[in-house]
């Protein structure tokens, strides 16, 4: 008669810490007639393999419980990792084949400053690929703020939750710029744990997630109206914006990217992308690409609606021009003397920091704060659309982001934008004397 064994929650380490110490072990099925084993001790825990052959069990100890130390993936081991050698262990059992005397090595585990240094490397070649030249990506400032830090010599499998909220308490920026550098440093980290996880703690993903999580309950970004009251601007402001960018330029460029900018709220990234073929004047329509954020596989686009104004600015570059020319070009310069530039060619706009000092002349002659910046358009557009009572997933969709987004950062806005309709539905409950 076969005999059932009682299983218990192994891989869950608080589980394991209600279990009474013991020499026999608890064992739990990963298979017919194969188990994992922990033995608990007063000090570690070890773990077990068992497999049955001809009727009788043959065991093997395969390594320590990561209860009191973390997981190496050699002498430690999480559950996955015990599960792993286990099955190993018990294949060799199964195929006749005696227990080698020198097992395979493990990869070695990278520091955190190298994994950042991969990172950078992957994120450089696809901007390369993109670009189709030699170009930096942004991730290079997550490693001017790595390099040179403590945490940079700490190898992946010794991170801590303490070192990861130490690391971040240092960072500068505002809390957005400071937010940009965290998301780069969890995908970084995420990205070499897809490489190593069969030697990095289980728990990995949970260390990254709860170290770099911002003080308090909210994130940073995620606090109070989520968008600074500066940056969103009137009508007339914006306005005044597109028509100072016009003004200061005589080619145009500049102001045919503001007033793009302006009408659609797309971010930088998306217009410097659009072709002379998203421009539909006959719809009064242009097709904003959508963002590379997250993990989107396949290209789309926002159909978004714009004036005859727009069009008209944008005639000179989509007359006789070739559909999937760049929309958007300005003049490169070459330095001549010491403070003397000439134009060379035009090309299309690249990086968001060629547009920071035009922007601060443009701001600088409008008269307006000089804290505004050029994420004000976008801010303002969203802004515009909840004022007129659109709906939360259309303003969400134009502007290429999501419900989720929208409600958190713009929530006083959207309050705001409906307490005309609101008030419609209040009614007297109380009869007022004339």
């Amino acid at each position: 008669m076969t005999r059932h064994v009682a299983e218990v929650r192994l891989q869950d380490r608080t589980a394991r810490g209600r279990l009474l110490p013991r020499r026999d072990p608890y064992w739990r099925a990963i298979g017919e007639g194969r188990h994992v084993g922990y033995v608990k001790g007063a000090r570690k825990g070890s773990w077990m393999a068992r497999v049955r052959l001809d009727d009788k069990y043959l065991k093997e100890r395969i390594g320590d419980v990561d209860d009191v130390h973390d997981a190496d993936g050699k002498r430690t081991l999480s559950w996955d990792q015990a599960v792993e050698a286990a099955t190993a262990w018990i294949k060799q059992q199964l195929e006749g084949t005696p227990k080698q005397e020198a097992a395979e090595p493990l990869a070695t585990i990278p520091t955190v400053g190298e994994a950042v240094s991969s990172y950078v490397a992957m994120r450089d070649a696809r901007q390369i690929a993109r670009a189709g030249k030699s170009v930096k990506s942004d991730a290079h400032r997550l490693k001017r703020n790595v390099e040179g830090q403590p945490i940079a010599e700490v190898g992946l499998d010794a991170l801590s939750e303490a070192q990861l909220f130490g690391w971040r308490s240092t960072l500068g920026y505002t809390p957005s710029g400071r937010q940009r550098v965290v998301n780069d440093f969890k995908a970084a980290l995420n990205q070499a744990f897809l490489t190593y996880r069969k030697v990095l703690p289980a728990d990995f993903h949970n260390t990254v997630k709860f170290g770099l999580r911002a003080p308090g309950d909210a994130t940073e970004e995620h606090s109070g109206t989520g968008v600074r009251d500066n940056q969103i601007r009137t009508d007339e402001e914006v306005r005044l914006i597109v028509k100072t960018g016009f003004a200061i330029d005589d080619t145009g460029d500049l102001g045919r990217l503001v007033i793009l900018l302006a009408a659609t709220g797309a971010r930088f990234s998306q217009i410097r992308r659009m072709l002379v073929r998203d421009v539909q004047p006959a719809h009064r329509r242009v097709l904003v690409p959508s963002s590379r954020k997250g993990k989107k596989r396949t290209a789309s686009y926002a159909r978004v609606q714009v004036g005859a104004d727009v069009i008209a600015a944008l005639q000179p570059v989509i007359a006789d021009r070739p559909a999937d020319a760049p929309l958007l070009e300005h003049w490169r310069h070459v330095q001549i003397k010491a403070t003397t530039w000439e134009r060379d060619y035009r090309g299309p706009w690249e990086a968001a920091a060629e547009m920071t000092r035009p922007w601060k002349k443009l701001i600088a002659e409008s008269g307006l704060p000089e804290t505004i910046i050029p994420y004000a358009l976008r801010h303002s557009s969203i802004v515009r659309g909840i004022r007129e009572g659109l709906p939360i997933r259309l303003v969400a969709a134009l502007h290429d982001t999501s419900v989720v987004m929208i409600e958190r950062h713009y929530a006083r806005w959207i309050t705001e934008g409906l307490d005309e309709l609101a008030a419609r539905a209040v009614v007297p409950m109380l009869e007022i004397a004339a």
